[in-house]
């Protein structure tokens, strides 16, 4: 159990402002998008969008060197060490002048803010496990989706005001803040006594360990690929409300708006996750994740994109399933493995990362006139899911 002095509201508040930087420096940037293409000599959509895909490579490696050393030095000291960086790589971003030196200062703010993110979520391990786990996950991305509610909006008042590169400014004075929270007010949850020597083997001794608990491979996999489909729509959504429907002006709060349709099921599932538990949410969540798309493809695979108003209408449906699997997923992933929570922590998020990255590229090609491609993207990586889901169900059967 943790043995923080902060009450457990507050804990909750601050694992999701941990969590929150990342969505801050991915969202509050989608207005300025074609502004900083301009700046760094890059007039294509598809290369603005790799400012938004980028990121997320840094934070699916920067895991595996601040998840094996918090299991051996502690949880704090690691978090500290990834806003340093990420400090650093906000001036990269700030005085780059080419679509390259951009896209390094964006990966590497993705392996600063990887600590963060990764952290808090051992943390949690360290703390909870279960459903309540699930629970104290949920509350958490309630509160981090206030982040990319306000984010663009807020990136957007910055760009109106200043500049682009005053976007980065603020992300790092909010890093500031929440860093100086996170050091008064949390207490190391990482026992000395339970904390892992740090070898040249402590990876790969962790992944051999990891790969013995088919649900957490499993349950990863599909992490991958509900964020795989959810990053198609992260880093084309300017893209299809400015080009597609000219919506520039209302862009920030079309994106709030969804952001608050995923929000409630989150709440919700904080509530529900201690009746009906993860598996079950899990199960239902993704099969109307998978009809909302396939009913999207089927109705408008041979005409041009419908109203804005139905567009929506399909959106807010497949993210409010959406936002009944992310925290339940991570949860049933990791709750086998809290002997080496850090490191699970950092395979489970690489493995996620790199197959979203993957699958956003690949899909985000095809998005220049039509939103179609996105929910087919939606059909294949749920039906995918569903197909894991039934392989680990048959196996979870034959243990038991």
């Amino acid at each position: 159990m943790q043995k923080q002095n902060s009450s457990q509201i507050e804990f909750v508040a601050m694992m999701a402002s941990l969590m929150s930087v990342v969505a801050f420096a991915i969202d509050a940037l989608l207005p300025a998008l074609d502004i900083i293409g301009i700046s760094i000599h890059t007039n294509n959509a598809t290369e603005n969008q790799l400012l938004i895909t980028m990121i997320f490579i840094g934070l699916g490696f920067g895991p595996l060197l601040f998840g094996p050393i918090s299991d051996s030095l502690g949880r704090k000291p690691m978090v500290f060490v990834g806003f340093g960086v990420f400090f650093i790589a906000s001036i990269v971003c700030v005085l780059a002048e080419s679509l390259e030196l951009m896209i390094f200062g964006r990966i590497l703010q993705g392996i600063g803010l990887s600590a963060p993110r990764t952290i808090s979520i051992a943390i949690i391990r360290d703390s909870y496990s279960g459903d309540r786990m699930a629970k104290v996950m949920s509350f958490v991305a309630v509160i981090f989706l206030l982040v990319p509610i306000i984010a663009p909006a807020m990136g957007k008042y910055v760009l109106d005001h200043f500049n682009w590169q005053a976007i980065f400014y603020t992300q790092i004075g909010f890093c500031c803040i929440i860093a100086l929270w996170f050091w008064k007010r949390q207490d190391e949850t990482l026992l000395v006594e339970k904390r892992i020597k740090f070898t040249k083997n402590l990876f790969i001794d962790g992944f051999k360990e990891l790969i013995k608990y088919p649900n957490t491979i499993g349950y990863t996999i599909i992490s991958g690929f509900v964020m795989g489909s959810f990053m198609v729509y992260l880093s084309s959504s300017q893209q299809v409300f400015q080009d597609q429907y000219f919506l520039k002006e209302e862009f920030p709060y079309i994106f709030a708006g969804l952001a608050i349709s995923m929000g409630l099921a989150i709440f919700l599932n904080g509530i529900l996750v201690m009746k009906l538990g993860m598996k079950k949410i899990i199960d239902f969540s993704m099969l109307g994740y998978m009809l909302v798309s396939l009913t999207y493809v089927l109705l408008f695979s041979q005409t041009k994109n419908p109203s804005i108003e139905v567009l929506l209408l399909f959106f807010a449906a497949q993210f409010f399933t959406i936002g009944f699997l992310f925290g339940n997923l991570r949860a049933m992933a990791m709750q086998p493995v809290g002997h080496i929570a850090g490191i699970a922590s950092a395979i489970t998020g690489l493995i996620s990362t790199l197959m979203a990255v993957s699958i956003s590229v690949f899909i985000g090609r095809y998005i220049s006139d039509t939103v179609l491609p996105l929910f087919i993207g939606f059909f294949v990586c749920s039906s995918c899911s569903i197909f894991i889901i039934i392989y680990l169900s048959r196996i979870n059967k034959k243990i038991n």
